[in-house]
């Protein structure tokens, strides 16, 4: 497998600034079959280094999927701000005690009942090397607007923003 780039620090900082209110996220893996498996996942910061964690069981499907591929989607959805962001990147398993302890907060103990101690909790690290957003700036009020407008003149909106960074396919 080639290399994969990463983003330069303004991609990663537009993409970080269109998700840092969103608090779920849908993991994408491959299963053995090629087929996708999506399930969602509590977002957690992104590094200067566009990596993402994530808190899971070293023993649960999506880690068995990422020890046989590494390349992983991470999607977020805001409707309400009508934001709307998918980012590829290639998984790690990363079981640093400091690192979960680092990121730990008793919120995850809905998920994980027996807390950080628990000898099965691992992190999921994604690092990104591309990305794509749309959204619409004005949000909502905008939106209303533009359909309003559309449905008197019949002219399109073009509010809407969509731009890819990194290794994206086209």
């Amino acid at each position: 497998m080639q290399a994969q780039q990463t983003l330069n620090a303004m991609e990663l900082d537009k993409l970080k600034d269109r998700i840092k209110d969103i608090r779920i996220a849908m993991l994408t893996t491959l299963e053995s079959d090629g087929d996708f498996h999506t399930r969602p996942m509590a977002t957690h910061e992104i590094d200067e280094d566009g990596s993402m964690w994530f808190f899971t069981y070293d023993n649960s499907t999506k880690v068995a999927e990422i020890q046989q591929d590494q390349r992983v989607s991470v999607a977020f959805s805001d409707p309400g701000s009508e934001v709307y962001v998918t980012t590829t990147g290639r998984a790690d398993v990363v079981r640093d005690r400091a690192k979960i302890d680092e990121l730990w907060s008793d919120f995850l103990k809905t998920w994980f009942p027996n807390g950080k101690e628990d000898p099965h909790i691992a992190l999921l690290k994604v690092t990104i090397h591309g990305g794509e957003y749309w959204d619409r700036p004005g949000g909502k009020m905008v939106k209303l607007f533009e359909m309003a407008k559309g449905a008197l003149t019949g002219d399109a909106d073009k509010t809407g923003r969509n731009e890819k960074f990194g290794d994206v396919p086209k």
